[in-house]
């Protein structure tokens, strides 16, 4: 008791002190962190500390001294030494500062600290791991659960690299938006390019989006909503800024439904009130402005813009209300170049006749020099005219679009994917099935048992016990009611979800529907299914009741009508004749075509007709639904030509340029390398004694076992969880951890090993023919350290880089001749005590190596940085100058982009001049 150790794995605890021995435990305790620690003698992680002459020791009261003399008297250590005055003083262990912490290699090496081989090369493997993804031109893409779609990736990655971006997604439904999104903002806060983000969303989809964050791309948003806000409602003035905390000031990541903006002025102030590098918006066709009379939330909305630094605009209806409000929202993008509505309109057109001409050039067609001289260099021209191969020939004409698309167009600040250019959709097959019987009313506390459709869908669910089948009805009672009379009358394994589940239940009523050995053949939703969840795994949809509004139907059938689906969605309609739903069945379907097709033009329809068909469906009368019907056919035959007319091919083409997102994808999957994680993992797993049981063949579930060697593990719950590292099991189970490169638990682990002492010394030996036995070998790790800011993306053109040097006792350079793939076989692991004693009988001989090390890896450091700052004139240089050039005739290159480059760049540069080496690792290695 008395003596002083240190936490091996827990070094930021400090100095322990020994309270007590006892039944081959040792309790420590920690003075420093106000911790204990008990621990099996046999096994206890902690190393004794014992200072050398020569060591600088400081007492708990302040008092410095130089050790002169160590003693040891009845196992408890007392030091020698000189104070600031040269008086000389004694000081026992006991009395030592216990806040010193040993993290740096050489410090850890002498004070006895010796790590094991394998964690050794564990921590060299992270570093090279680091360095591998920093290098990679798509990291940040790598993490999200999704699939690896063109599209989508493309987007992605044409954004997300930039600085502020400002752009409108407008894909058409089902086509992704929200994952574009989450790509991006994923990738800029990777990146470093964005810290705070603050999304705004209608009132219905905030739980989606925060679910979709936290479960697709393991972003924790922090949900702001009036409920929690509201305190003490009586004394706030909405009309004035409030007083108390601002909550925008309590995290980096919010969501808040639109509504808290609109309706709260106050809330608005104290959200302008923080500096935002991304706002993003969702549903943005609610933004309305016409006439100049604008809408609340484009108001909300415009304030915003201006006080963020990039913008994110998401609807899949562009120009559903209108071109003036088209613009008025492109203008929230860039206030300088959409400033004039008639010009806007005459460029839109000439963009439709330059999109027309690449059409054709895409075709083979050979226009007139004339008509893209203005645009392509004569030598471009000439080479595709005489291109003689047809693989000549398409690679010319891909290099006449893209030059085309950079110059022109609205594709810079607008993306818009359409079912026209992207595959992988199923057909839609709707089965109307007619009944006889009654409908009963739901009101009615047994109406399931006389309830024709109910007898139906149990005969339905008995012919295909081995289909899994999402029912969706209007409300939640029914819901209740339904999956109630399922359940125990009838015996079937089903589920609820319906708006009155907390969303930990929602989960688990998705799991257990997504389970396809022992889940549930039906998952029985409220309205609120049709939003939020993706069940492409479940290829039938029984619609119990229909909607009255189109927008509604398609987001029932966009739950499985989505990319990703293999099989084709069959759509289940039961009904009676005569009755609403059978109406509503013929409106949707002979008026809209709204069940085999993607109905585009319903809300359009609905926006005119809705009152006329709430009326018919009230009425007796078979003339006024059939007026109605025809009524409905004509307009929504009228919308849709005139929605093929308008048609931008040319931002289509700009929306997904195939040859660019191939090489996205393919870096993706280099980069993804499923078996080099999972080993490197359950390596990792192994050193800090995390538990992992086989769950299935191509996932485990991870548990802390009770020889945890760190106080946290991170994202590793007290319970456990399961994970895997297969894509495709992650997207069928969300309730499965999906480990990539990118994911917070690999990341967290890779910088908890950087940021401490794990594995940075180790001691060894070797047996080598020209080496004289006992020749000492050092072999030293460095890294350049670069003090930049995260915004500078620093790693772009410095990523992490281990420098391995390995001298001998001679000073001589021996890296080249035995590089670490030759060494690690040959060494051999020795006895820890071994290696205390060997590293500190050696103290002064393997000081001065590491002296020599730091001079031979200054040649290495020169040469690195040299490339980097080369690498920043080449991709820095290039890219400003493109912009530059494109600015001259694309009024879309906004000049702030071109500034931030340019001083970016002069930044880089600066930084990189202060660069300094940094010992991360040694390894003693003695001959034998």
């Amino acid at each position: 008791m008395g003596q002083r150790w240190i936490s091996d794995t827990e070094a930021e605890l400090g100095l322990g002190l020994v309270l007590d021995v006892a039944d081959r435990l040792v309790t420590l305790s920690f003075p420093a962190a106000g911790e204990r620690r008990t621990y099996s003698i046999n096994n206890a992680p902690i190393t004794r500390v014992r200072y050398q002459k020569g060591d600088t020791i400081r007492s708990a009261d302040g008092l410095k001294l130089q050790v002169t003399r160590v003693e040891d008297l009845d196992g408890i250590l007392i030091y020698h030494g000189l104070d600031n005055q040269g008086r000389e003083r004694l000081l026992e262990e006991i009395e030592l500062d216990s806040f010193v912490q040993f993290s740096t290699p050489a410090d850890r090496l002498f004070s006895g600290q010796v790590d094991s081989q394998k964690r050794f090369d564990l921590r060299l493997e992270t570093l090279e791991q680091v360095r591998k993804q920093q290098s990679s031109p798509t990291y940040g893409l790598l993490g999200a659960r999704v699939q690896m779609l063109a599209h989508q990736l493309y987007i992605a990655h044409e954004v997300g690299n930039r600085y502020a971006p400002r752009v409108l997604l407008a894909d058409e439904v089902g086509l992704g938006k929200t994952i574009e999104a989450g790509l991006i903002v994923h990738q800029q806060l990777v990146n470093g390019r964005a810290s705070r983000v603050l999304i705004l969303v209608p009132d219905s989809l905030v739980h989606q989006w925060l679910v979709e964050m936290l479960r697709r791309f393991n972003l924790r948003f922090t949900l702001l909503t009036e409920e929690r806000l509201r305190a003490e409602p009586d004394e706030l003035d909405v009309d004035e800024a409030p007083t108390q905390e601002n909550p925008f000031e309590s995290a980096q990541l919010f969501i808040c439904p639109l509504s808290l903006m609109t309706d709260h002025p106050a809330h608005l102030a104290q959200a302008l009130a923080c500096d935002w590098d991304l706002l993003l918006v969702d549903e943005a066709h609610h933004l309305t402005c016409d006439a100049g009379n604008e809408s609340d939330a484009y108001r909300v909305v415009a304030a915003l813009a201006q006080q963020a630094l990039g913008l994110l605009l998401l609807t899949a209806t562009p120009e559903q209300l209108g071109v003036e409000s088209h613009f008025a929202r492109l203008r929230l993008l860039d206030p300088d170049r959409y400033h004039d509505l008639a010009a806007f309109v005459q460029q839109e057109s000439d963009y439709q006749k330059v999109g027309d001409l690449l059409q054709s050039v895409q075709a083979g067609e050979a226009p007139e020099p004339e008509q893209l001289v203005q645009w392509v260099s004569p030598e471009l021209l000439q080479a595709w005219s005489t291109a003689e191969s047809p693989e000549e020939k398409s690679e010319v004409t891909q290099k006449i679009i893209d030059r085309v698309l950079d110059q022109h167009g609205t594709g810079r600040v607008l993306f818009r994917n359409t079912r026209h250019a992207v595959e992988g959709f199923p057909s839609r097959i709707l089965h109307a099935v007619e009944l006889t019987g009654d409908v009963a009313d739901t009101d009615q506390s047994d109406w399931a048992r006389q309830c024709a459709k109910v007898h139906w869908l149990a005969g339905w669910l008995k012919q295909h016990p081995s289909e899994k089948v999402l029912v969706i009805c209007h409300s939640a009672n029914t819901a209740l009611d339904l999956e109630a009379h399922l359940r125990f009358e009838e015996g079937f394994a089903v589920s609820a979800f319906h708006e009155g589940l907390s969303l930990v239940a929602r989960d688990r009523a998705a799991a257990y529907f997504a389970d396809q050995e022992a889940g549930a053949q039906a998952l029985i939703c409220s309205e609120i299914g049709s939003e939020g969840r993706n069940f492409q795994f479940a290829s039938h949809l029984i619609m119990f009741d229909l909607p009255d509004n189109p927008d509604l139907l398609e987001q029932r059938i966009g739950r499985l009508d989505r990319i990703g689906q293999r099989r084709d969605v069959n759509i289940w309609v039961p009904f009676v004749p005569a009755s609403e739903t059978a109406r509503l069945l013929e409106w949707y379907h002979q008026g809209l075509n709204a069940f085999e097709q993607v109905c585009h033009i319903g809300a359009g329809v609905y926006a005119e007709l809705g009152d006329a068909l709430r009326s018919a469906l009230q009425s007796d009368s078979s003339g006024d639904w059939q007026t109605l019907l025809e009524q409905t056919r004509v307009r929504a035959g009228e919308l849709r030509e005139k929605m093929e007319q308008g048609r931008n091919r040319l931002l289509e083409m700009n929306s997904c340029r195939t040859e660019k997102a191939d090489q996205v994808i393919e870096s993706l999957i280099e980069q993804e390398n499923r078996i080099e994680l999972e080993d490197y993992m359950s390596r990792v797993f192994d050193a800090y004694g995390v538990d992992q049981e086989a769950h299935s063949s191509v996932s485990q579930v991870l548990v802390p076992s009770d020889h945890l060697q760190c106080a946290h593990f991170p994202e590793l719950p007290a319970d456990g969880v399961t994970v895997t590292y297969q894509r495709e099991m992650a997207l069928s189970r969300e309730d499965v951890e999906f480990l990539t490169w990118e994911h917070p638990m690999v990341t967290g682990v890779m910088d908890m090993i950087r940021s401490s002492g794990f594995g940075n010394t180790a001691v060894a030996t070797v047996k080598l023919g020209p080496i004289k036995p006992g020749t000492l070998l050092l072999e030293a790790v460095f890294l350049v350290s670069v003090a930049a800011p995260s915004a500078l993306q620093l790693f772009r053109y410095l990523p992490v880089t281990p420098l391995r040097v390995l001298v001998d006792s001679q000073g001589r350079d021996l890296s080249a001749v035995l590089p670490q793939d030759k060494l690690q076989p040959l060494l051999q692991k020795i006895p820890r005590n071994t290696a205390q004693q060997i590293a500190k009988q050696a103290r002064d001989p393997i000081a001065l190596l590491i002296k020599r090390a730091e001079q031979v890896v200054e040649g290495a450091r020169t040469g690195l940085m040299s490339q980097a700052v080369s690498a920043v004139e080449e991709k820095l240089g290039a890219e400003i100058e493109r912009l530059q050039a494109l600015s001259v005739v694309n009024p879309a290159i906004r000049p702030v982009e071109i500034e931030r480059l340019s001083e970016d760049k002069s930044l880089l540069k600066e930084y990189l001049a202060s660069a300094s080496l940094k010992l991360d690792a040694l390894r003693v290695i003695l001959a034998t």
